[in-house]
């Protein structure tokens, strides 16, 4: 079965930091785009970044110059180096792509960032 996994979630004083990590497992022909996406209570999923195949970035304006995406082909895995955190980053934080041409999303890590 082709899925995504995330980990590195957890509890943060506002100002630290965090890295996630997202492997793509199963039997997997093509990667496409990968991505990090986030919802808080209330709220609709929003972007956060997301990296093409060849490493083109994309970040939303209330991250930039915050959090770092990145990935490594060769391990199926992207990341999200998260600095500088605020206590509105608190979220669960999906992981995304196109794996062997269907969207894929992970089950979700919480993120909490205390004031």
């Amino acid at each position: 079965q082709v899925q995504l996994v995330e980990s590195g979630g957890g509890l943060v004083q506002a100002g630290g930091s965090l890295r996630l990590s997202c492997v793509a497992s199963g039997r997997i022909f093509r990667i496409d785009d990968m991505g990090w996406y986030r919802q808080a209570p209330g709220k609709q999923r929003e972007l956060v970044a997301t990296i093409s195949s060849f490493g083109s970035t994309n970040y939303a304006d209330s991250v930039k110059g915050r959090f770092t995406i990145s990935r490594d082909n060769a391990k199926n895995t992207v990341y999200l180096q998260m600095n500088s955190l605020k206590p509105e980053d608190t979220a669960v934080y999906y992981c995304n792509s196109d794996l062997n041409w269907r969207d894929t999303w992970g089950q979700g890590t919480q993120v909490t960032v205390s004031s």
